[in-house]
């Protein structure tokens, strides 16, 4: 298995402040991982970092081909272009339909021809369940349908990895259930390692795989 995380000796700062120390930490293809911990206790600042939002100065860390260490702003799209985000709110564009959301972010990143623009957003679609909803307005879904859509919009580029934040946060239990199923089978079937935030130990008991927790400054692998 190709390892599509690694943070190695890694020291994370936020506004000059070390928020977590010491972390080693992979994560592998295909791989599913739960990220716990307390509000503030540097979950955010560990996505961010694997994210390129904040630059990793100290320790050694690479996410697919790029080392966080030395990337440059100019690489940070194409970095972030192998990593897909769901949201906990699902961070939809109100003022257009279901399937303008996913050809704004194709668009974004590079997408060029229309006819591939448009097979490869229903083709997303298709893969969560949602391809007869294209056209709606995101108020008109509800808000599983909602989630649907921001898991389809981040396996538009392929991506090797997905950072969800507190994705099943916003639902109801049974509605939860419904997108750890679908998370989970996107994993297998897609080959994408998923990295999830979560507060919700109902989902953690109900869908176990491995826990990482983050802690008193520390990153705790509790395999």
């Amino acid at each position: 298995m190709s390892k599509v995380v690694t943070l190695k000796e890694a020291q994370i700062f936020q506004q000059g402040n070390k928020v977590l120390s010491d972390v080693n930490f992979e994560i592998e293809e295909s791989e599913f991982v739960y990220l716990i911990g307390k509000t503030g206790s540097g979950k955010s600042s560990l996505l961010k970092t694997i994210y390129g939002e904040l630059k990793l100065t100290e320790g050694n860390g690479s996410v697919d081909s790029f080392d966080l260490t030395t990337i440059k702003s100019k690489e940070i799209p194409y970095l972030r272009r192998k990593i897909g985000i769901v949201f906990q709110d699902f961070q939809l564009l109100m003022d257009r339909s279901v399937i303008q959301n996913l050809y704004f972010v194709l668009k974004a990143t590079g997408w060029k021809k229309k006819e591939e623009i448009h097979d490869r957003a229903m083709h997303c679609l298709r893969l969560v369940g949602i391809e007869d909803q294209a056209q709606k307005m995101p108020h008109e879904l509800s808000g599983g349908e909602q989630q649907r859509v921001s898991i389809g919009r981040a396996l538009l580029n392929k991506p090797k990895l997905i950072l969800a934040d507190e994705p099943t946060g916003n639902l109801d239990p049974e509605t939860s259930e419904e997108i750890m199923n679908l998370l989970i089978a996107i994993a297998k079937e897609e080959k994408t390692a998923i990295l999830m935030a979560t507060h919700d130990m109902h989902i953690v008991n109900k869908f176990p795989s491995r826990i990482v927790t983050v802690q008193d400054g520390l990153v705790i692998n509790n395999d």
